[in-house]
């Protein structure tokens, strides 16, 4: 009874376990992957890699500590790019989309992200009341939202 408790212990682990990326030195990571992403981002550093799916994925920080993550295939191609970024370099567009539709909340946590040609952002909305979390395309269009 003892073996067959701990058996399905381990299957639950795994199969749980397989849904997360899994941490890899840089050791493992493609040549076409570690020269794409070396020559993007060529100020990075505190790098930690991850695998998940045949997909490479890089955190890391850049000058003034700002944090990166970055999706690369297996072949080194730049699949997705997530930057932390001031709530002041925000488009235009999305601020006055806030300031119109959301009185009474303030920004914080910024980010940008960038698949292929495509832009959005991401911020968290606070108030005294409700918090929401916002993803905005550049014209300030509301893609996705939800409380926070």
């Amino acid at each position: 009874m003892t073996r067959k408790i701990f058996i399905i212990i381990i299957a639950l682990f795994l199969g749980f376990n397989a849904g997360f990326a899994q941490k890899i030195p840089s050791s493992q990571v493609p040549s076409l992957v570690l020269n794409h992403f070396n020559q993007s981002f060529p100020k990075a550093y505190d790098v930690e890699w991850k695998i998940k799916n045949d997909q490479y994925y890089a955190e890391f920080e850049t000058r003034r500590s700002i944090d990166h993550e970055a999706w690369y295939d297996q072949y080194g191609k730049l699949l997705k790019h997530k930057e932390d970024i001031s709530t002041r370099k925000i488009p235009a567009a999305i601020q006055s989309a806030v300031k119109n539709n959301y009185k009474g909340f303030r920004m914080e946590d910024a980010k940008k992200i960038t698949t292929g040609t495509s832009v959005q952002y991401t911020v968290e909305l606070k108030s005294p009341k409700q918090d929401w979390k916002v993803w905005f395309n550049e014209n300030g269009t509301v893609l996705q939202q939800h409380a926070d």
